[in-house]
C-alpha cells in the first residue's frame, strides 16, 4: 500500500516532544513502529516554519541543524516552509490589577502575539494534490488540527483513498478528524525513545544538539 506521511511540525512538536528528551526524532524509523508492514512508505512531507529566537537565540539553530539532519539521513522527506507573523493586540487580562503607581485600575494590556501561519494550508493543499494524482493508496496525517477535516473528507469522498490519523501525546483525537480516518494510532514515550537519530548523523558533522 503506498503510503505517504503528513506531519504537522508543531503539532507534533507541542504534543508529543516538548519538555521531553526525544526531539532528535527519525520519524521513518516511528512510523515503521507505528504502521503495519502492508503500508510502502514512498514521501514523509514535514511542515513548520523557522522559528524566531525572540526569547531563545540558539531555538532557530536548534531547529535547522534537526531539520539537516532529517535531510541527510532521511531521503523520503522533504521540508515545507509556513512563517511567523508577530503583531500587537491589545488584551485583557485574566486578573486585573486593581491599582497600579498611578491609581488607576489596569484591565487591559498591550501584548506581542505570535502566530505561526501556513503549515496546516500547505499540508492540507499537499494532501489534496496528492490524492489528485494518484501518488497514494493511504495518506497518514499526523495533527490533531481539525481545520484540516475539510481535506480529509475530500481524499476519503471524492477519491476513496485510506486516512490513517496519528495523535502525537495525550490528548484526545479531534471527532472531525475522527469521522474521515480508517485507523488512529497515539504517539508515546516508548515508540519515541526506540526512534531516535544516530548521533552524528553517519557521513556528517552533524550533532544533536549538546542542550536542548
Amino acid at each position: 500500500m503506498r503510503t505517504y506521511i503528513y506531519i504537522d511540525g508543531f503539532n507534533f512538536y507541542y504534543g508529543a516532544v516538548k519538555d521531553t528528551p526525544y526531539k532528535w526524532l527519525d520519524f521513518k524509523k516511528l512510523f515503521e513502529y507505528l504502521l503495519d508492514p502492508s503500508h510502502q512508505t514512498i514521501s514523509i512531507k514535514y511542515f513548520t516554519a523557522i522559528v524566531t529566537g525572540k526569547i531563545d537565540p540558539d531555538q532557530p539553530v536548534r531547529q535547522k541543524t534537526y531539520i539537516r539532519a532529517l535531510k541527510k539521513y532521511i531521503p523520503e522527506i522533504s521540508v515545507y516552509y509556513g512563517k511567523f507573523l508577530s503583531h500587537n493586540v491589545f488584551k485583557p487580562l485574566a486578573y486585573p490589577i486593581d491599582k497600579n503607581l498611578f491609581g488607576k485600575n489596569i484591565k487591559f494590556v498591550n501584548i506581542i502575539k505570535t502566530e505561526e501561519k501556513g503549515s496546516d494550508v500547505n499540508l492540507a493543499v499537499q494532501l489534496l494534490n496528492d490524492a489528485w494524482l494518484d501518488l497514494y493508496d493511504c495518506a497518514v496525517i499526523v495533527s490533531n488540527d481539525s481545520d484540516l477535516s475539510e481535506s480529509l473528507r475530500f481524499v476519503k469522498e471524492l477519491h476513496k483513498k485510506k486516512i490513517g490519523l496519528i495523535t502525537p501525546g495525550k490528548i484526545h483525537p479531534s471527532r472531525e478528524l475522527l469521522k474521515y480516518s480508517d485507523f488512529t494510532k497515539r504517539v508515546r514515550k516508548g515508540v519515541l525513545a526506540a526512534s531516535q537519530l544516530p548521533d552524528p548523523i553517519p557521513g556528517t558533522t552533524i550533532h544533536k544538539p549538546a542542550v536542548w
